[in-house]
């Protein structure tokens, strides 16, 4: 089996998971690493065994060798960095989101239909285990969304990423972290969101950003799903979803799930691995073997992006 040969733009945190993730893929190698600061660039590269380091995506999408790129990179580089690598002829995953506003997700989308190539976006909530096994019961017909409540907190009153580092970018509520629950109740639901509805707090004074915001959305289906989400919250963090259903209630937090009754439901051996991330590349690189559309394709997440982008009209409006 001939190796797919990656390159990897962005050695942070979730740079990190990624690189963690592919040690456990057969027949993948990460050949090209690139980041914005040399020196950590080239220790992340020394630890995983990546021969060649740039800070620039450029240099990494002109080696011949390199089939696919993954982007861990500020998400507002996405759109334009997704699209540059297709236009070099590789392959492309995008952590989430996929893009920061409407047009550039509907740039990418259009680029991919017009090569062929895959790309995929990090919508990692539709591999973890958990959210798998009840996506299979709701596919069997043994369980049907009611209502979805999400709560996503974490507690950050300072630009830094999960590593407590210093960021270069600002993290923000809405077209990152809803994005994850706005595509997952569309995916979970199987119908299209037919209504969408935002409220925010206060902007805070130094991020330039919402530190809190509601979100309302009703499937075509009939289920809806509240989401709550803060950077004020001080523990626990993390996101909770509870499924409420026709036939039970679950609740879910990555990996985990339990179901009313405070019983852990065993899904270790819902797919090949507990790791979300892994199996969300395992997905890329058999895409691209296959010669498939992948699961979380940008095809298949653009109408969260038309989601998101309504609601953010709402809140500039200050509706």
């Amino acid at each position: 089996m001939k190796p797919i040969k990656v390159a990897l733009a962005g050695a942070g945190a979730f740079g990190i998971k990624h690189l963690d993730a592919i040690k456990l893929i057969a027949g993948v190698e990460v050949v090209s690493l690139v980041s914005r600061d040399p020196a950590k660039t080239k220790e992340v590269a020394d630890k995983y065994g990546i021969a060649h380091v740039s800070t620039d995506l450029a240099e990494s999408l002109a080696l011949k060798e390199v089939d696919a790129v993954i982007l861990c990179t500020p998400t507002q580089m996405h759109a334009a960095q997704a699209i540059a690598c297709m236009n070099a002829g590789k392959h492309v995953q995008v952590e989430i989101p996929l893009a920061d506003s409407l047009a550039g997700a509907e740039q990418v989308a259009a680029l991919q239909r017009q090569t062929g190539l895959v790309a995929m976006c990090g919508h990692t909530r539709r591999f973890n285990p958990s959210h798998q096994w009840l996506h299979k019961k709701i596919g069997a017909g043994e369980f049907n969304i009611q209502q979805m409540d999400v709560q996503t907190y974490f507690f950050r009153r300072s630009n830094m990423n999960a590593l407590g580092q210093p960021r270069s970018w600002t993290d923000h509520l809405l077209w990152h972290h809803a994005a994850h629950t706005v595509d997952l109740f569309a995916y979970q639901t199987g119908g299209s969101i037919v209504a969408a509805n935002a409220l925010q707090g206060p902007i805070h004074p130094g991020l330039g950003i919402a530190m809190d915001m509601s979100i309302q959305l009703k499937s075509s289906t009939g289920a809806i799903c509240t989401l709550s989400l803060s950077f004020n919250n001080d523990g626990p963090l993390g996101t909770f979803f509870r499924y409420i259903g026709d036939t039970g209630t679950y609740i879910a937090r990555y990996d985990d799930l339990i179901d009313a009754k405070d019983n852990k439901i065993d899904v270790s051996q819902v797919d090949v691995s507990m790791n979300g991330i892994e199996l969300q590349d395992r997905e890329f690189f058999a895409a691209i073997r296959e010669g498939r559309e992948p699961n979380a394709s940008v095809a298949q997440v653009l109408p969260c992006y038309r989601t998101l982008h309504r609601l953010e009209q709402q809140l500039n409006q200050g509706v």
